[in-house]
């Protein structure tokens, strides 16, 4: 309960900005509504879903409140999702600040089990191109605890090509994780597509609760697509390849995005 809190004042301080000034003639709401189903060696694999509410205050302040459940294996939880960011220009440059909260439990089978992850960073964008993010992490799940700090390095090439670096290092707890992983996002005005992956070590509870392995090493591979329709839902599809030191994970995700609209379109 404590952890919640901390987590709810911490976004309440990032959005306290833009609420004290907000025009609600740029407010608009999205509706997220996603659905996954995976395989899993020795196992039956599993699946799960996510409701998901976003609120834009404006273009550059949005709150997102959700609930997800998932079940992999034996392994089976819930949690709740609470995230605020708030974007600004400053000088030069345009900054992002976030901060974001997963709270829930579950059971792995015969033992229950706590979820708890917390985040918070900044991005900043230069030039229109270039833009640098700096992350923590903090990892509270099942018998595993430890942050995660992460730094991300994206470029966009042009308007239809982007490129992204970024690696993360455990500090403290029983992470023990060390991934780097490359992202190319390829943008259109008929669909965007995107592929990526991952190399490293990696603790299984990061990757996916009812996973079990021994040596942590890394390999992922995943692609996308996405479209909009009749211009108020969005729609995509990602599929993603893990091998986790043999054990062997591929999820199928699909997901909707639903605009409800905004005063200041309808004027």
């Amino acid at each position: 309960m404590r952890r919640a809190l901390r987590v709810t004042v911490a976004i309440l301080g990032v959005m306290a900005p833009c609420a004290a000034v907000a025009d609600s003639s740029l407010a608009s709401d999205r509706i997220s509504v996603t659905g996954n189903g995976s395989t899993l060696t020795g196992t039956s694999g599993g699946g799960g879903g996510a409701l998901a509410w976003l609120h834009n205050f404006d273009p550059d302040a949005l709150v997102t409140l959700g609930a997800e459940h998932q079940k992999l294996g034996d392994a089976q939880w819930t949690f709740g999702t609470l995230l605020g960011s708030l974007s600004r220009e400053i000088g030069t440059g345009r900054y992002s600040f976030y901060a974001e909260g997963h709270e829930g439990a579950g059971d792995d089978g015969p033992h229950p089990l706590k979820y708890h992850i917390e985040a918070a960073g900044v991005a900043a964008t230069y030039f229109h191109k270039l833009s640098l993010l700096v992350e923590a992490r903090r990892i509270d799940v099942e018998t595993t605890h430890g942050n995660l700090p992460k730094v991300a390095v994206s470029y966009l090439w042009t308007p239809h090509w982007l490129t992204t670096v970024s690696y993360a290092d455990s500090a403290g707890g029983n992470l023990g994780t060390q991934l780097t992983s490359v992202r190319v996002d390829r943008y259109s005005s008929t669909v965007n597509l995107l592929a990526g992956g991952s190399y490293g070590r990696a603790s299984p509870t990061i990757i996916a609760l009812g996973i079990v392995s021994p040596g942590h090493i890394l390999r992922e591979g995943y692609a996308g697509v996405s479209k909009t329709l009749a211009r108020r839902t969005d729609v995509s599809l990602t599929a993603d390849y893990l091998n986790l030191s043999g054990s062997k994970r591929a999820t199928l995700t699909l997901s909707f995005m639903f605009r409800l609209g905004s005063l200041g379109a309808r004027r």
